[in-house]
C-alpha cells in the first residue's frame, strides 16, 4: 500500500510515517519512481507505535522495543529478554512518578479554584473538595494542606 493509504487506515500523518521510517520504527519498500510501499502487516506496527508513543516512550526506546514485540496483538517475541522486562518496569515507575507529579499539581489548582471562587478567605476548605465529578464518580479526598516552596518544572 501507498504512504497515503497507510497514513488514512492509521489516522496517522505521512510526515509521521515517514519519521518512523527514519528512526528505524517502519520499513517500506521504493517502487521504480521512487514511491514508498507498505506490506499489509504496516497497519499493525504503525498502531503499536502509537500505542508506544502514548505510554510515553521515546523513538529510541521504542526502537529497541519493537523487536521484541508482536504486532499484531503487542504480546512478546522470541527476542523478548529479561532485560527488556526489567527497563519496562524502569519506564513504568518513570510513568508513576510522573502521574505522582500531577497529582500534586492538580491539588495545588484544586486550592486555588476554592480561594478564587470565595469558597474561603484563604485557607483550604475544612471538609475537603470534591473529585472525580465528570467521570461520574464521586470521590471526596481531605482538603489539601497549605503548601510552600513549591517549585514549577
Amino acid at each position: 500500500m501507498k504512504i497515503g493509504e497507510l497514513a488514512r487506515r492509521t489516522a496517522v500523518s505521512e510526515r509521521s510515517l515517514r519519521y518512523y521510517e527514519e528512526q528505524g520504527l517502519l520499513v517500506s519498500t521504493r517502487t521504480p519512481s521512487g514511491h514508498r510501499t507498505y506490506p499489509e502487516r504496516a497497519v499493525d506496527r504503525v498502531i503499536r507505535i502509537q500505542e508506544l508513543f502514548a505510554a510515553g516512550l521515546c523513538s529510541g526506546k521504542i526502537a529497541e522495543l519493537l523487536p521484541c514485540m508482536r504486532d499484531e496483538d503487542g504480546g512478546p517475541s522470541e527476542a523478548a529478554t529479561p532485560w527488556l522486562v526489567a527497563d519496562l518496569r524502569r519506564q513504568r515507575a518513570r510513568i508513576d512518578e510522573q502521574i505522582a507529579e500531577l497529582m500534586r499539581t492538580r491539588e495545588i489548582l484544586d486550592d486555588v479554584i476554592v480561594v478564587a471562587s470565595g469558597g474561603s478567605s484563604g485557607a483550604p476548605a475544612e471538609t475537603g473538595v470534591s473529585t472525580g465529578a465528570s467521570s461520574g464518580v464521586e470521590t471526596v479526598r481531605p482538603a489539601p494542606s497549605r503548601r510552600q516552596g513549591v517549585s514549577a518544572k
